[in-house]
């Protein structure tokens, strides 16, 4: 510090040094001094003097505090005061005091220079780079500010720098991330700067998830009610779609469009909003543009209007566009947007014609918004606005178009008066004295008959009631009236511009027109005349209009045919003449501008003569009516003859196009009854196998019972004497009886059996009860033989209840038969003698009687089975307790096993040390006898006499163990 005392404040008595030669001596000491903090202090001092000397310390210390921020890596306050440095040279942001000392292009110079003199060497910005990626504030947050400046100052050079970095656009983007706004809120700046005119930079950053990161942002901000950093992030938005398919597509691909509509959703109290909330909406509306722009490829901004319309975005925009209380400018850029929205998508279109006004009555939407169009009280910008969502409502719409241009026919027109439609006001509009109401309302009106002939004819039916007690007069008629009487020149241009998109490519309205016999001496007259310049525009635009109606003619008139209209232009107007007067259109200033875009934009409202729509009718129409009118009779009736071959050829064309139309619907109804025939085919095939294969069944039960009757009979007369009763025969009945008298005999087996059994448990009970009064010993010894005779009970009750269930199985089966033998006897009656019928009614009978003693020693059985059942069950428990039993002395006896290991075990350990201690006594005193210590004799005996009882001991221990 004493250094700068020196080189700042001097000596006392020696005069001040300028501030240059303090800034080379602080240089100095930068380059030459060793210890870091002289460097650090001498920084700080080069900080302070560079925002009033920013040359000097730019031209003299720049390579020092390079050379600083190369090799002080590790202390991150001399890093912090060299950024800062270098911010403020290059800077132009100067105080106030400064900005009147020095020239704001003295300024701007000096900083792009010292910027250039910063980025020749590119390896600094690549230590800038990774500067940013220090997470300490003082220095990261300079680091952001200095390569903000470098950007703004140059930057093309810089983002190409930056571009061909490893990594520096991705270093870039983890600011946003970063906890400290401060720091964040500046790399959205950084970021602005960055994306400028760039378009491989955008694409980075937006696949760098910059949409995600910024959308955040504004949420957590607040959306339209958040501060500046709203404002930051949203130009930043601007700055990756504007222009940028690729970016578009990824935002729209990624469901980005639904997150904007929270930023739409205003109340109902919509007054009192801030400057910034204002700046915010209108971005916000701005950023929804961007995505629909007409400037967009078809695909992209199509897809882009459904989005809008199924998230919901349109309904909303449309809410605010009826709110009431909303600022004028946020209104107006509401109705741009909402155009842009619904242009050349007929689901918005359709959607847009149903929005009604929170009005009493409801009123549509399109007609409130022309009332503001007509009314010449409104905003001049609002009024454009309107007149460009009119114009994209009705744009590739011809639904709309009809609805509108039916708003005028005398059949659609309410009687009542009660509710006024968009056709009056238009015609209010055209009519009025207020020469923007008429321009606007002709060139809306001109917009309902784009590309549509047959709403150009139907036009001509409308009729004006122009004052009381006089006729009606055409709409036609009334344009052409108004324009003939001299109005201002905004007027005439908007009616000629109407009346150029009626008559262009529609011979009736052509027809109409000229039926006037004064319309064509008015517009000669006014193409011939050499007027002023602010008339050019006129006389071209009634050049287009004369050039229309010669090149629509079709020569319905007698006077005003083709050939004759063009020899009155020769002698009155002159074909070079009428040539240039068309070409003032296209040379016109105001045509320029307004084919440049489609909304309609003018500084002010004088310059509002042209429409875009129409410059391209121009550019259609110019070069085909200059050959029109150079065009020779003869070559007139060539084309009259290539037209009408061109015409019959397309008729013929078209007519076979409806023929193979035709033809395609009956190949396709031909194509649907072959389906449905094939259809009805194959469930006939399935129905036929599955009457087969029923009518296979039958063929086999009726051989089968066929082959039966065959033996009855064969039987019937080979054993005549034999008696049969319904079929039976008196061997099944015997053979019955004789299977009924062996499973009975079988039956009375396994009684036996399980009596035996039954006394085999008796005494397996008893034998638990008398081992557990036993010793310990007996206990041992009869344990291993109580479970396997329990395993071998077990098995033989189960094969019991095997041999049980078999033979209950057998009985239902006998049973069965019976009931089979049964049915037989009462199904098939088989004729008998009356001889025999008395014998064979008492062995009926004797049958019977035996099947019922059969079935009730059957139910004996099964309630013996049932019985022996539950017998079994109880002994089932008293088994499972003695085996309980029978494990609980297991597993003492185990612990008594476990516990004699570790006794012995216990027992050698102590044998193991005892010998230990022997031996070490036997060593000590074999040393003290060789130090000569006396060593007593009884100690020697009394030590065997010990040793003698332990080997003693051991050996009983040993024996108890064997």
């Amino acid at each position: 510090m004493n250094f700068l005392r020196g080189v700042m404040g001097g000596q006392s008595s020696g005069p001040q040094p300028s501030g240059a030669e303090t800034i080379q001596k602080l240089c100095d000491r930068v380059a030459s001094s060793t210890l870091l903090d002289d460097r650090r202090d001498a920084v700080r001092a080069l900080k302070s003097l560079s925002k009033k000397y920013r040359l000097e310390v730019g031209v003299h210390a720049m390579p020092h505090l390079i050379h600083v921020l190369q090799t002080d890596r590790s202390d991150s306050e001399i890093i912090g005061y060299a950024l800062d440095t270098l911010y403020n040279i290059i800077s132009n942001d100067l105080e106030e005091e400064e900005q009147e000392e020095n020239s704001q292009k003295q300024t701007e110079d000096l900083g792009s220079q010292l910027t250039e003199l910063f980025i020749k060497q590119q390896d600094n910005i690549t230590l800038l780079l990774t500067y940013l990626e220090e997470f300490d504030f003082h220095v990261r947050w300079p680091g952001v500010k200095l390569l903000t400046v470098l950007l703004k100052q140059q930057g093309p050079q810089v983002q190409q720098i930056i571009l061909v970095s490893p990594m520096g656009v991705s270093r870039l983007m983890d600011l946003l991330a970063d906890s400290r706004e401060v720091i964040r809120n500046d790399g959205v700046l950084l970021l602005q700067q960055l994306t400028k005119s760039n378009a491989a930079i955008q694409k980075i950053v937006a696949f760098e998830n910059a949409f995600e990161r910024l959308l955040d942002i504004i949420t957590d901000e607040g959306n339209s009610d958040g501060g500046i950093v709203v404002e930051d992030c949203l130009l930043l938005l601007q700055n990756l779609l504007k222009n940028n398919n690729s970016n578009q597509n990824f935002f729209k691909e990624g469901s980005y469009i639904q997150r904007m509509k929270p930023w739409f959703e205003v109340g109902d109290d919509n007054s009192g909003w801030s400057a910034q909330k204002v700046t915010n909406l209108h971005l916000m509306l701005q950023l929804v543009r961007v995505l629909v722009s007409p400037t967009n490829p078809p695909g992209a901004t199509s897809s882009c209007q459904r989005a809008m319309f199924h998230c919901g975005l349109l309904q909303q925009l449309c809410t605010i566009l009826m709110a009431t209380g909303v600022p004028a400018d946020i209104l107006t850029e509401t109705i741009n947007t909402v155009s842009e929205v619904i242009r050349g998508c007929q689901m918005n279109q359709d959607y847009f014609a149903s929005v009604n006004a929170p009005s009493n009555p409801p009123r549509p939407a399109i007609v409130v918004l022309l009332m503001s169009m007509v009314n010449e009280r409104q905003p001049f910008v609002l009024r454009c606005a309107v007149l460009y969502c009119f114009q994209c409502f009705l744009y590739k719409n011809e639904k709309g178009q009809g609805e509108i241009v039916s708003t005028l026919l005398p059949s659609t027109i309410d009687a009542t008066g009660n509710s006024v439609s968009a056709g009056q006001l238009l015609c209010g509009g055209l009519f009025s004295t207020d020469s923007l109401s008429n321009w606007c309302a002709a060139v809306a009106l001109a917009h309902a008959l784009q590309e549509n002939a047959t709403l150009k004819e139907q036009l001509l039916r409308v009729q004006l009631a122009t004052s009381i007690g006089n006729p009606p007069v055409s709409l036609l008629q009334q344009c052409t009236n108004i324009l003939s009487q001299g109005s201002k020149v905004q007027t005439r241009v908007g009616l000629l511009m109407l009346l150029c998109t009626w008559l262009s490519n529609c011979p009736i309205a052509v027809t109409h027109f000229l039926h006037n016999s004064a319309n064509v001496p008015f517009l000669t007259g006014q193409i011939a005349e050499n007027l002023g310049e602010e008339e050019h525009l006129v006389q071209g635009l009634c050049a287009l209009l004369l050039g229309i109606s010669i090149y629509y003619n079709d020569n319905s008139l007698e006077n005003y045919k083709k050939e004759k209209l063009k020899q009155l232009i020769e002698k009155r107007i002159g074909k070079e003449n009428f040539v240039e007067k068309l070409g003032f259109i296209s040379k016109h200033e105001f045509y320029s501008r307004a084919a440049q875009k489609p909304q309609p934009s003018f500084s002010s409202p004088d310059h509002m003569m042209f429409d875009h729509e129409f410059t391209k009718l121009v550019k259609e129409l110019e070069g085909i009516i200059t050959k029109a009118v150079y065009k020779s009779s003869e070559e007139d009736k060539q084309e009259e003859e290539v037209k009408k071959s061109l015409e019959q050829h397309d008729n013929i064309v078209t007519r076979y196009k409806s023929i193979i139309r035709v033809q395609d619907q009956e190949l396709e109804e031909l194509k649907k009854q072959v389906e449905s025939i094939k259809a009805q085919n194959e469930q006939l095939q399935t129905t036929v196998t599955q009457q087969m294969s029923q009518i296979q069944q039958h063929k086999d039960q009726y051989n089968l019972l066929k082959v039966q009757l065959g033996k009855d009979n064969q039987h019937h007369s080979s054993h005549g004497d034999v008696a049969q009763m319904n079929g039976v025969q008196p061997e099944e009945i015997s053979k019955l009886h004789g299977e009924i008298e062996e499973w009975k005999h079988k039956l009375e087996l396994l009684q036996e059996q399980l009596k035996e059994r039954d006394s085999l448990i008796e005494s397996l009970k008893l034998s638990p009860a008398a081992g557990g009064t036993t010793t310990e010993q007996s206990s041992q010894t009869n344990k291993p033989s109580g479970p396997e005779v329990d395993r071998e009970l077990y098995k033989e009750v189960e094969t019991l209840r095997a041999q049980i269930q078999s033979q209950s199985t057998d009985i239902l089966k006998l049973q069965s038969e019976k009931q089979e033998l049964l049915q037989k006897l009462s199904v098939t009656p088989v004729p008998v003698s009356v001889d025999n019928g008395t014998v064979m009614v008492a062995k009926t009978a004797d049958l019977e009687r035996r099947l019922s003693t059969l079935l009730q020693e059957n139910k004996e059985l099964k309630n013996e089975i049932a019985a022996h059942g539950e017998e079994k069950a109880s002994l089932k428990q008293q088994l499972d307790s003695s085996n309980s039993t029978v494990a609980i002395l297991q597993n003492e006896k185990s612990k008594l096993q476990k516990e004699v290991a570790e006794s012995k075990k216990e027992q050698d350990d102590l044998l193991v040390l005892l010998a230990d201690q022997d031996q070490k006594i036997i060593a000590l005193k074999d040393k003290l006898k060789e130090l000569g210590e006396p060593v007593e004799d009884d100690d020697e005996l009394e030590s065997g006499d010990q040793g003698e009882e332990d080997e003693g001991d051991d050996e009983e221990d040993d024996e108890e163990d064997n």
